[in-house]
């Protein structure tokens, strides 16, 4: 079965719009970076390294130093899915940052978002 595409999409070339997504509802570029920091593990200094190596979502998940685990105690729907029911990982940690970055859209409070 072939991989779905996000997974070998830039994770640079989607960063932006998680920022403006933030940034569309008065939240900011920090707020994004430090979601993202809680939920691999990066340093700031790593999450631009990345981020300037151009690598793809998998590799992005995959190398991650630490994946926060109280990410599982993310819940809801993303894009029609209930986030706790993906079965498959990385697309599961994919969806994790989309929600958390939702829920600082949609105006909810640092430290509820970081669990």
């Amino acid at each position: 079965m072939p991989k779905h595409k996000i997974y070998t999409m830039s994770f640079a070339s989607v960063y932006p719009h998680y920022i403006t997504k933030a940034e569309k509802k008065g939240r900011t570029k920090t707020e994004v970076d430090e979601i993202i920091r809680w939920l691999t593990g990066y340093s700031q200094e790593e999450l631009e390294a990345q981020l300037e190596k151009q690598i793809d979502f998998e590799t992005f998940f995959a190398e991650a130093p630490r994946m926060n685990p109280s990410r599982d105690l993310i819940k809801g729907v993303i894009c029609g899915v209930r986030v706790e029911e993906i079965e498959e990982p990385t697309m599961q940690e994919i969806r994790y940052l989309d929600k958390l970055i939702d829920e600082l859209a949609k105006g909810k409070a640092m430290e509820k978002i970081l669990r």
